[in-house]
């Protein structure tokens, strides 16, 4: 009974040691703010242009559909900007959307004509609302000088496509 007490103590101190010491081990390796940007980045720029192939197939309106275009014209060439800045910083770069937004895309593509028009547009107002903020924000926290071009060359765009977006919505 003694020896299992003892021996019940120190395996519990050993395991609460092994605890503390994981927990100290995953807060040294939280990712860094140039990791999750450039993961946040080209999930939302993958999303842009997986959104697209609906607003070329299920849209009505001419504008959804120019708009979807633009959208894979220049999230393409910002995401392989990105993936080079990545690629020189030795950072991985998701290669398919998040759940979340896979999720939101697979139920878009169910939608065709003035459902998806209107759904479209809207998801394209709040994705580029919170994209911009998301690089505004990146802005102050990146340390790598690339990524930091990287943001200020692609912010103007995006803020465009907020622009034209906000537009669609507008004219309805």
């Amino acid at each position: 009974m003694k020896t299992s007490l003892i021996f019940s103590l120190g395996l519990g101190l050993a395991l609460s040691t092994s605890f503390a010491v994981d927990k100290e081990k995953e807060k040294s390796e939280k990712p860094s703010a140039d990791a999750v940007f450039i993961k946040a980045a080209t999930d939302a720029g993958m999303t842009d242009v997986e959104l697209r192939k609906g607003a070329e197939k299920n849209g009505q309106r001419e504008d959804v559909k120019a708009f979807g275009s633009q959208m894979v014209k220049d999230n393409e060439k910002a995401n392989e900007n990105l993936k080079r800045v990545a690629a020189k910083m030795d950072a991985t770069v998701p290669e398919k959307v998040r759940p979340k937004r896979q999720f939101k895309i697979d139920k878009m593509s169910k939608l065709s004509g003035a459902a998806f028009d209107t759904a479209y547009i809207i998801t394209m107002v709040q994705n580029h609302e919170r994209t911009v903020a998301g690089f505004e924000k990146a802005r102050g926290e990146v340390s790598n000088a690339d990524l930091k071009k990287y943001i200020d060359n692609t912010l103007p765009l995006l803020k465009k496509h907020l622009e034209m977006a906000k537009k669609m919505q507008s004219a309805k």
